[in-house]
């Protein structure tokens, strides 16, 4: 065997590279103290509890190396393998200064959006950002490959591929707006954070002073702004989440939904489990556990307009998503919020061809100046063009009540679903009896009671009521077709899972134009 000298700079070469991949492989010693403090995940640890193991392939490694301090430029991309299946992952290093962004940092997000559109594969964004560097900001914020275009190939992933984020640290400035493009944000307690401003700079700028907790932590943004969806005690909790989140989705729009093997719910739905009283407040969680298979069921927003409850479940190993009013929480009413909830959910699904269950139980939506002046118009109509629109096969569930404009949001009838099915317990009217009698004879009412006594006005509204709810009887709305089904709750579950393998050649066309104007 021949043997040839090293050449020194070839040697040269070698070292430098050797040091640059040796400087990203870890972090110094005190910057894995502070993660320690902190309760965090080295970046490479949060990939490799994420992906499958040994199928990291990293793109960009080298980013930068010739300046010190900043191995990869603080970002780690690549792809790699989630469950068996490909996926693109951009990955913030916090431990280089502070996971801001530079020229590089941005060039790699950009050509990893590039290739997520490209091969049509799910991205997967572990943020821990400060935002960008103001001392690149010229090289990285304003051009046609600036940090702009990243959000602008973020919204051409959106409703392709399934994104997901987990939120570890702060998303500051112009990069919070990272996750407020993709699908589902998971934020970790105590450490993750979004806002445009600083605590700093809105004493500054508006005069206010604000804890970072209150000014976008996570907390915050996931029960009152509602842009955390999922809310987490630490980073590995929140790389759990994530890939449970994907195993319910498609790799992309054309992909099948993914199947698993059927399981029986945890409990059993009957007839004891929904009031038959519709004052009586209950929880809708007890009716979607008795439909979908056993601890399927993930919900979103859970802390966020409680009155509805919204997410992913598997029927007999199917994905299926769940939209539910729930009593427990504000009687069921709809809000400006929960309209909001329901209208992104819904997008979500009909993007990723995963049915929709709608289970109705609602009064109509709120009333009054504070939620007139708030929109709940603009936000209603948000809601009830979203369950228009969509194509997937949908199925409207009456358990209780369904008045007003509350029952075309559900997916009433007027909105041609598969299918609209009650149980005994169901009432669909423009409002409820009560409140239709006072609104109708007011008057009449008032002079009963003037002329003949407060005995006499009770019978008469008695009357007035038992005319209207035979006006409304469940039967007549099935004799005239307003219903296609009236079954007991212990055979919804068989019912839609049969119409649900009906509903699968079902046509995804819904109108012939460039595109709708959502009212939002």
């Amino acid at each position: 065997m021949t043997t040839h000298p090293l050449d020194p700079k070839v040697e040269d070469v070698r070292r430098r590279l050797r040091e640059a991949h040796a400087a990203s492989e870890r972090p110094t010693d005190k910057a894995a103290a502070k993660l320690e403090s902190q309760n965090k995940l080295y970046v490479r640890d949060r990939i490799a509890l994420l992906i499958d193991e040994g199928t990291f392939v990293e793109d960009g490694r080298y980013a930068n190396s010739l300046s010190a301090g900043l191995p990869a430029d603080g970002v780690v991309t690549g792809r790699a393998l989630v469950d068996d299946r490909p996926v693109i992952i951009i990955a913030n290093d916090p431990t280089v200064k502070a996971g801001s962004w530079g020229a590089r940092t941005v060039e790699k997000i950009v050509r990893a959006t590039e290739t997520a559109l490209r091969e049509e594969l799910p991205v997967f964004w572990l943020v821990d950002s400060a935002g960008a560097r103001i001392t690149d900001q010229v090289e990285m914020f304003p051009g046609r490959r600036g940090a702009g275009h990243i959000f602008h190939n973020q919204v051409a992933l959106s409703g392709k591929v399934p994104q997901i984020c987990c939120l570890f640290g702060p998303s500051a400035a112009g990069g919070a707006y990272i996750p407020s493009f993709t699908d589902l944000v998971i934020m970790v307690e105590g450490n993750a954070s979004m806002y445009l401003g600083s605590p700093r700079m809105a004493e500054m700028v508006v005069g206010e002073k604000v804890s970072l907790d209150e000014m976008g932590g996570a907390r915050m943004h996931c029960t009152v702004s509602g842009v955390g969806d999922v809310l987490v005690q630490d980073d590995t909790e929140a790389i759990e989440t994530a890939r449970l989140w994907l195993s319910y989705l498609p790799l992309n729009w054309r992909s099948a939904l993914p199947s698993y093997a059927p399981e029986e719910p945890s409990a059993r739905l009957t007839g004891a489990t929904i009031p038959e009283r519709e004052s009586q407040p209950f929880d809708v969680h007890e009716v979607i556990d008795g439909l979908v298979d056993d601890d399927s069921f993930f919900e979103v927003k859970a802390l966020f307009a409680p009155e509805l409850v919204v997410g992913l479940g598997r029927m007999s190993g199917e994905t299926v998503g769940i939209v539910a009013n729930n009593s427990m929480a504000k009687g069921g009413v709809l809000f400006t919020d929960s309209a909001d909830k329901a209208a992104r959910f819904i997008w979500l699904c009909d993007a990723y061809s995963i049915p929709l269950i709608y289970l109705a139980d609602v009064p109509g939506f709120m009333i009054g100046s504070e939620v007139e002046r708030g929109g709940i118009i603009r936000h209603g109509a948000k809601m009830v063009s979203a369950v228009a629109s969509a194509t997937v096969p949908q199925f409207c569930v009456i358990i209780r009540k369904a008045y007003g404009a509350g029952l075309y949001a559900m997916g009433g009838p007027g909105f041609a679903p598969d299918a609209t099915i009650a149980l005994p317990t169901a009432r669909i009217a423009v409002m409820g009896p009560e409140a239709a009698v006072n609104a109708v004879y007011a008057n009449k009412i008032a002079q009963v009671e003037a002329d003949e006594g407060e005995a006499a006005r009770d019978a008469y509204i008695a009357a007035q009521r038992a005319e209207y709810e035979e006006d409304v009887d469940l039967e007549r709305l099935a004799a005239d077709l307003v219903l296609d089904q009236v079954i007991e709750p212990e055979q919804l579950r068989d019912e839609l899972l049969a119409r649900l393998r009906h509903a699968r050649g079902r046509d995804r066309s819904f109108s012939e134009r460039r595109r709708g104007i959502p009212p939002v």
